[in-house]
């Protein structure tokens, strides 16, 4: 009955999201600070109707004086209510083309300047990622990626796909890696309290003396870092059960 009731609640509550957020936009379309607003429109109503406990720990996030590439791990849909307490001033991210068609929210996140790849198409993909670096070089707008691809409810990280990193060379701006532990198996709906997550933002990455050539190895450096920041929230998240 909780879960049934919840989910009603959630569905009425991504229907007002979405157009209140649709206003916001359609009032000033484009702006680059319409994410970081929307993504609280969704995401501060979702965790008190979830009653998701969240622990964040992002001070290297919101303390950037810069643009940059924030590269986050992607679990599952509900990243957006999770991951949208903790976005930045001014950044927008990189979504897929079919986004734009989802009802309440495809078109609220392109009006929010949110940058949609057709990755069936390589000119159009590569143009895509071109404007998004011209971004990170002159509108002081940072770009929030998420390197899998795609949603991945396992605890282990799939490989990253080079596009963040690409961009990050190529406008000489910092990564900054976001972890959020793993919740997708744990975190019950049908509970009145549903879990603990815990999000963590590691050091900024500098980039500005790089090359394509050091690619491979800062994409495992980032890899690496972020696994074990995982690994190390999750177990933090069992002890403290445990106790």
């Amino acid at each position: 009955m909780l879960f049934i009731a919840r989910m009603l609640l959630m569905g009425l509550h991504f229907v007002i999201a979405g157009v209140a957020g649709s206003l916001l936009c359609i009032c000033r379309p484009f702006n680059p600070d319409n994410s970081r607003l929307c993504a609280r429109l969704y995401s501060i109503p979702a965790l008190w109707i979830l009653r998701i406990n969240l622990k964040t720990e992002v001070s290297s996030l919101f303390a950037k004086k810069r643009a940059c590439v924030i590269i986050a791990n992607h679990q599952s849909n509900y990243d957006l209510y999770v991951l949208g307490r903790v976005v930045p001033e001014r950044t927008v991210s990189l979504g897929k083309k079919s986004l734009k068609w989802v009802p309440f929210f495809g078109q609220l996140y392109w009006l929010a300047g949110n940058v949609l790849l057709d990755r069936g198409n390589a000119r159009k993909a590569k143009q895509a990622m071109q404007t998004t670096t011209e971004t990170l070089k002159n509108r002081d707008t940072s770009i929030w990626v998420f390197p899998e691809g795609t949603r991945n409810p396992g605890q282990q990280l799939f490989p990253f796909k080079r596009g963040a990193f690409q961009m990050a060379i190529d406008a000489g701006v910092p990564i900054i890696p976001v972890c959020t532990s793993h919740y997708a198996s744990t975190v019950k709906l049908g509970r009145w309290n549903t879990g603990k997550i815990m999000i963590r933002s590691l050091a900024p990455i500098e980039t500005a003396h790089m090359t394509h050539s050091d690619m491979p190895a800062l994409i495992e450096q980032c890899r690496v870092q972020m696994q074990d920041c995982i690994d190390q929230m999750t177990h933090e998240l069992i002890e403290q059960a445990a106790g």
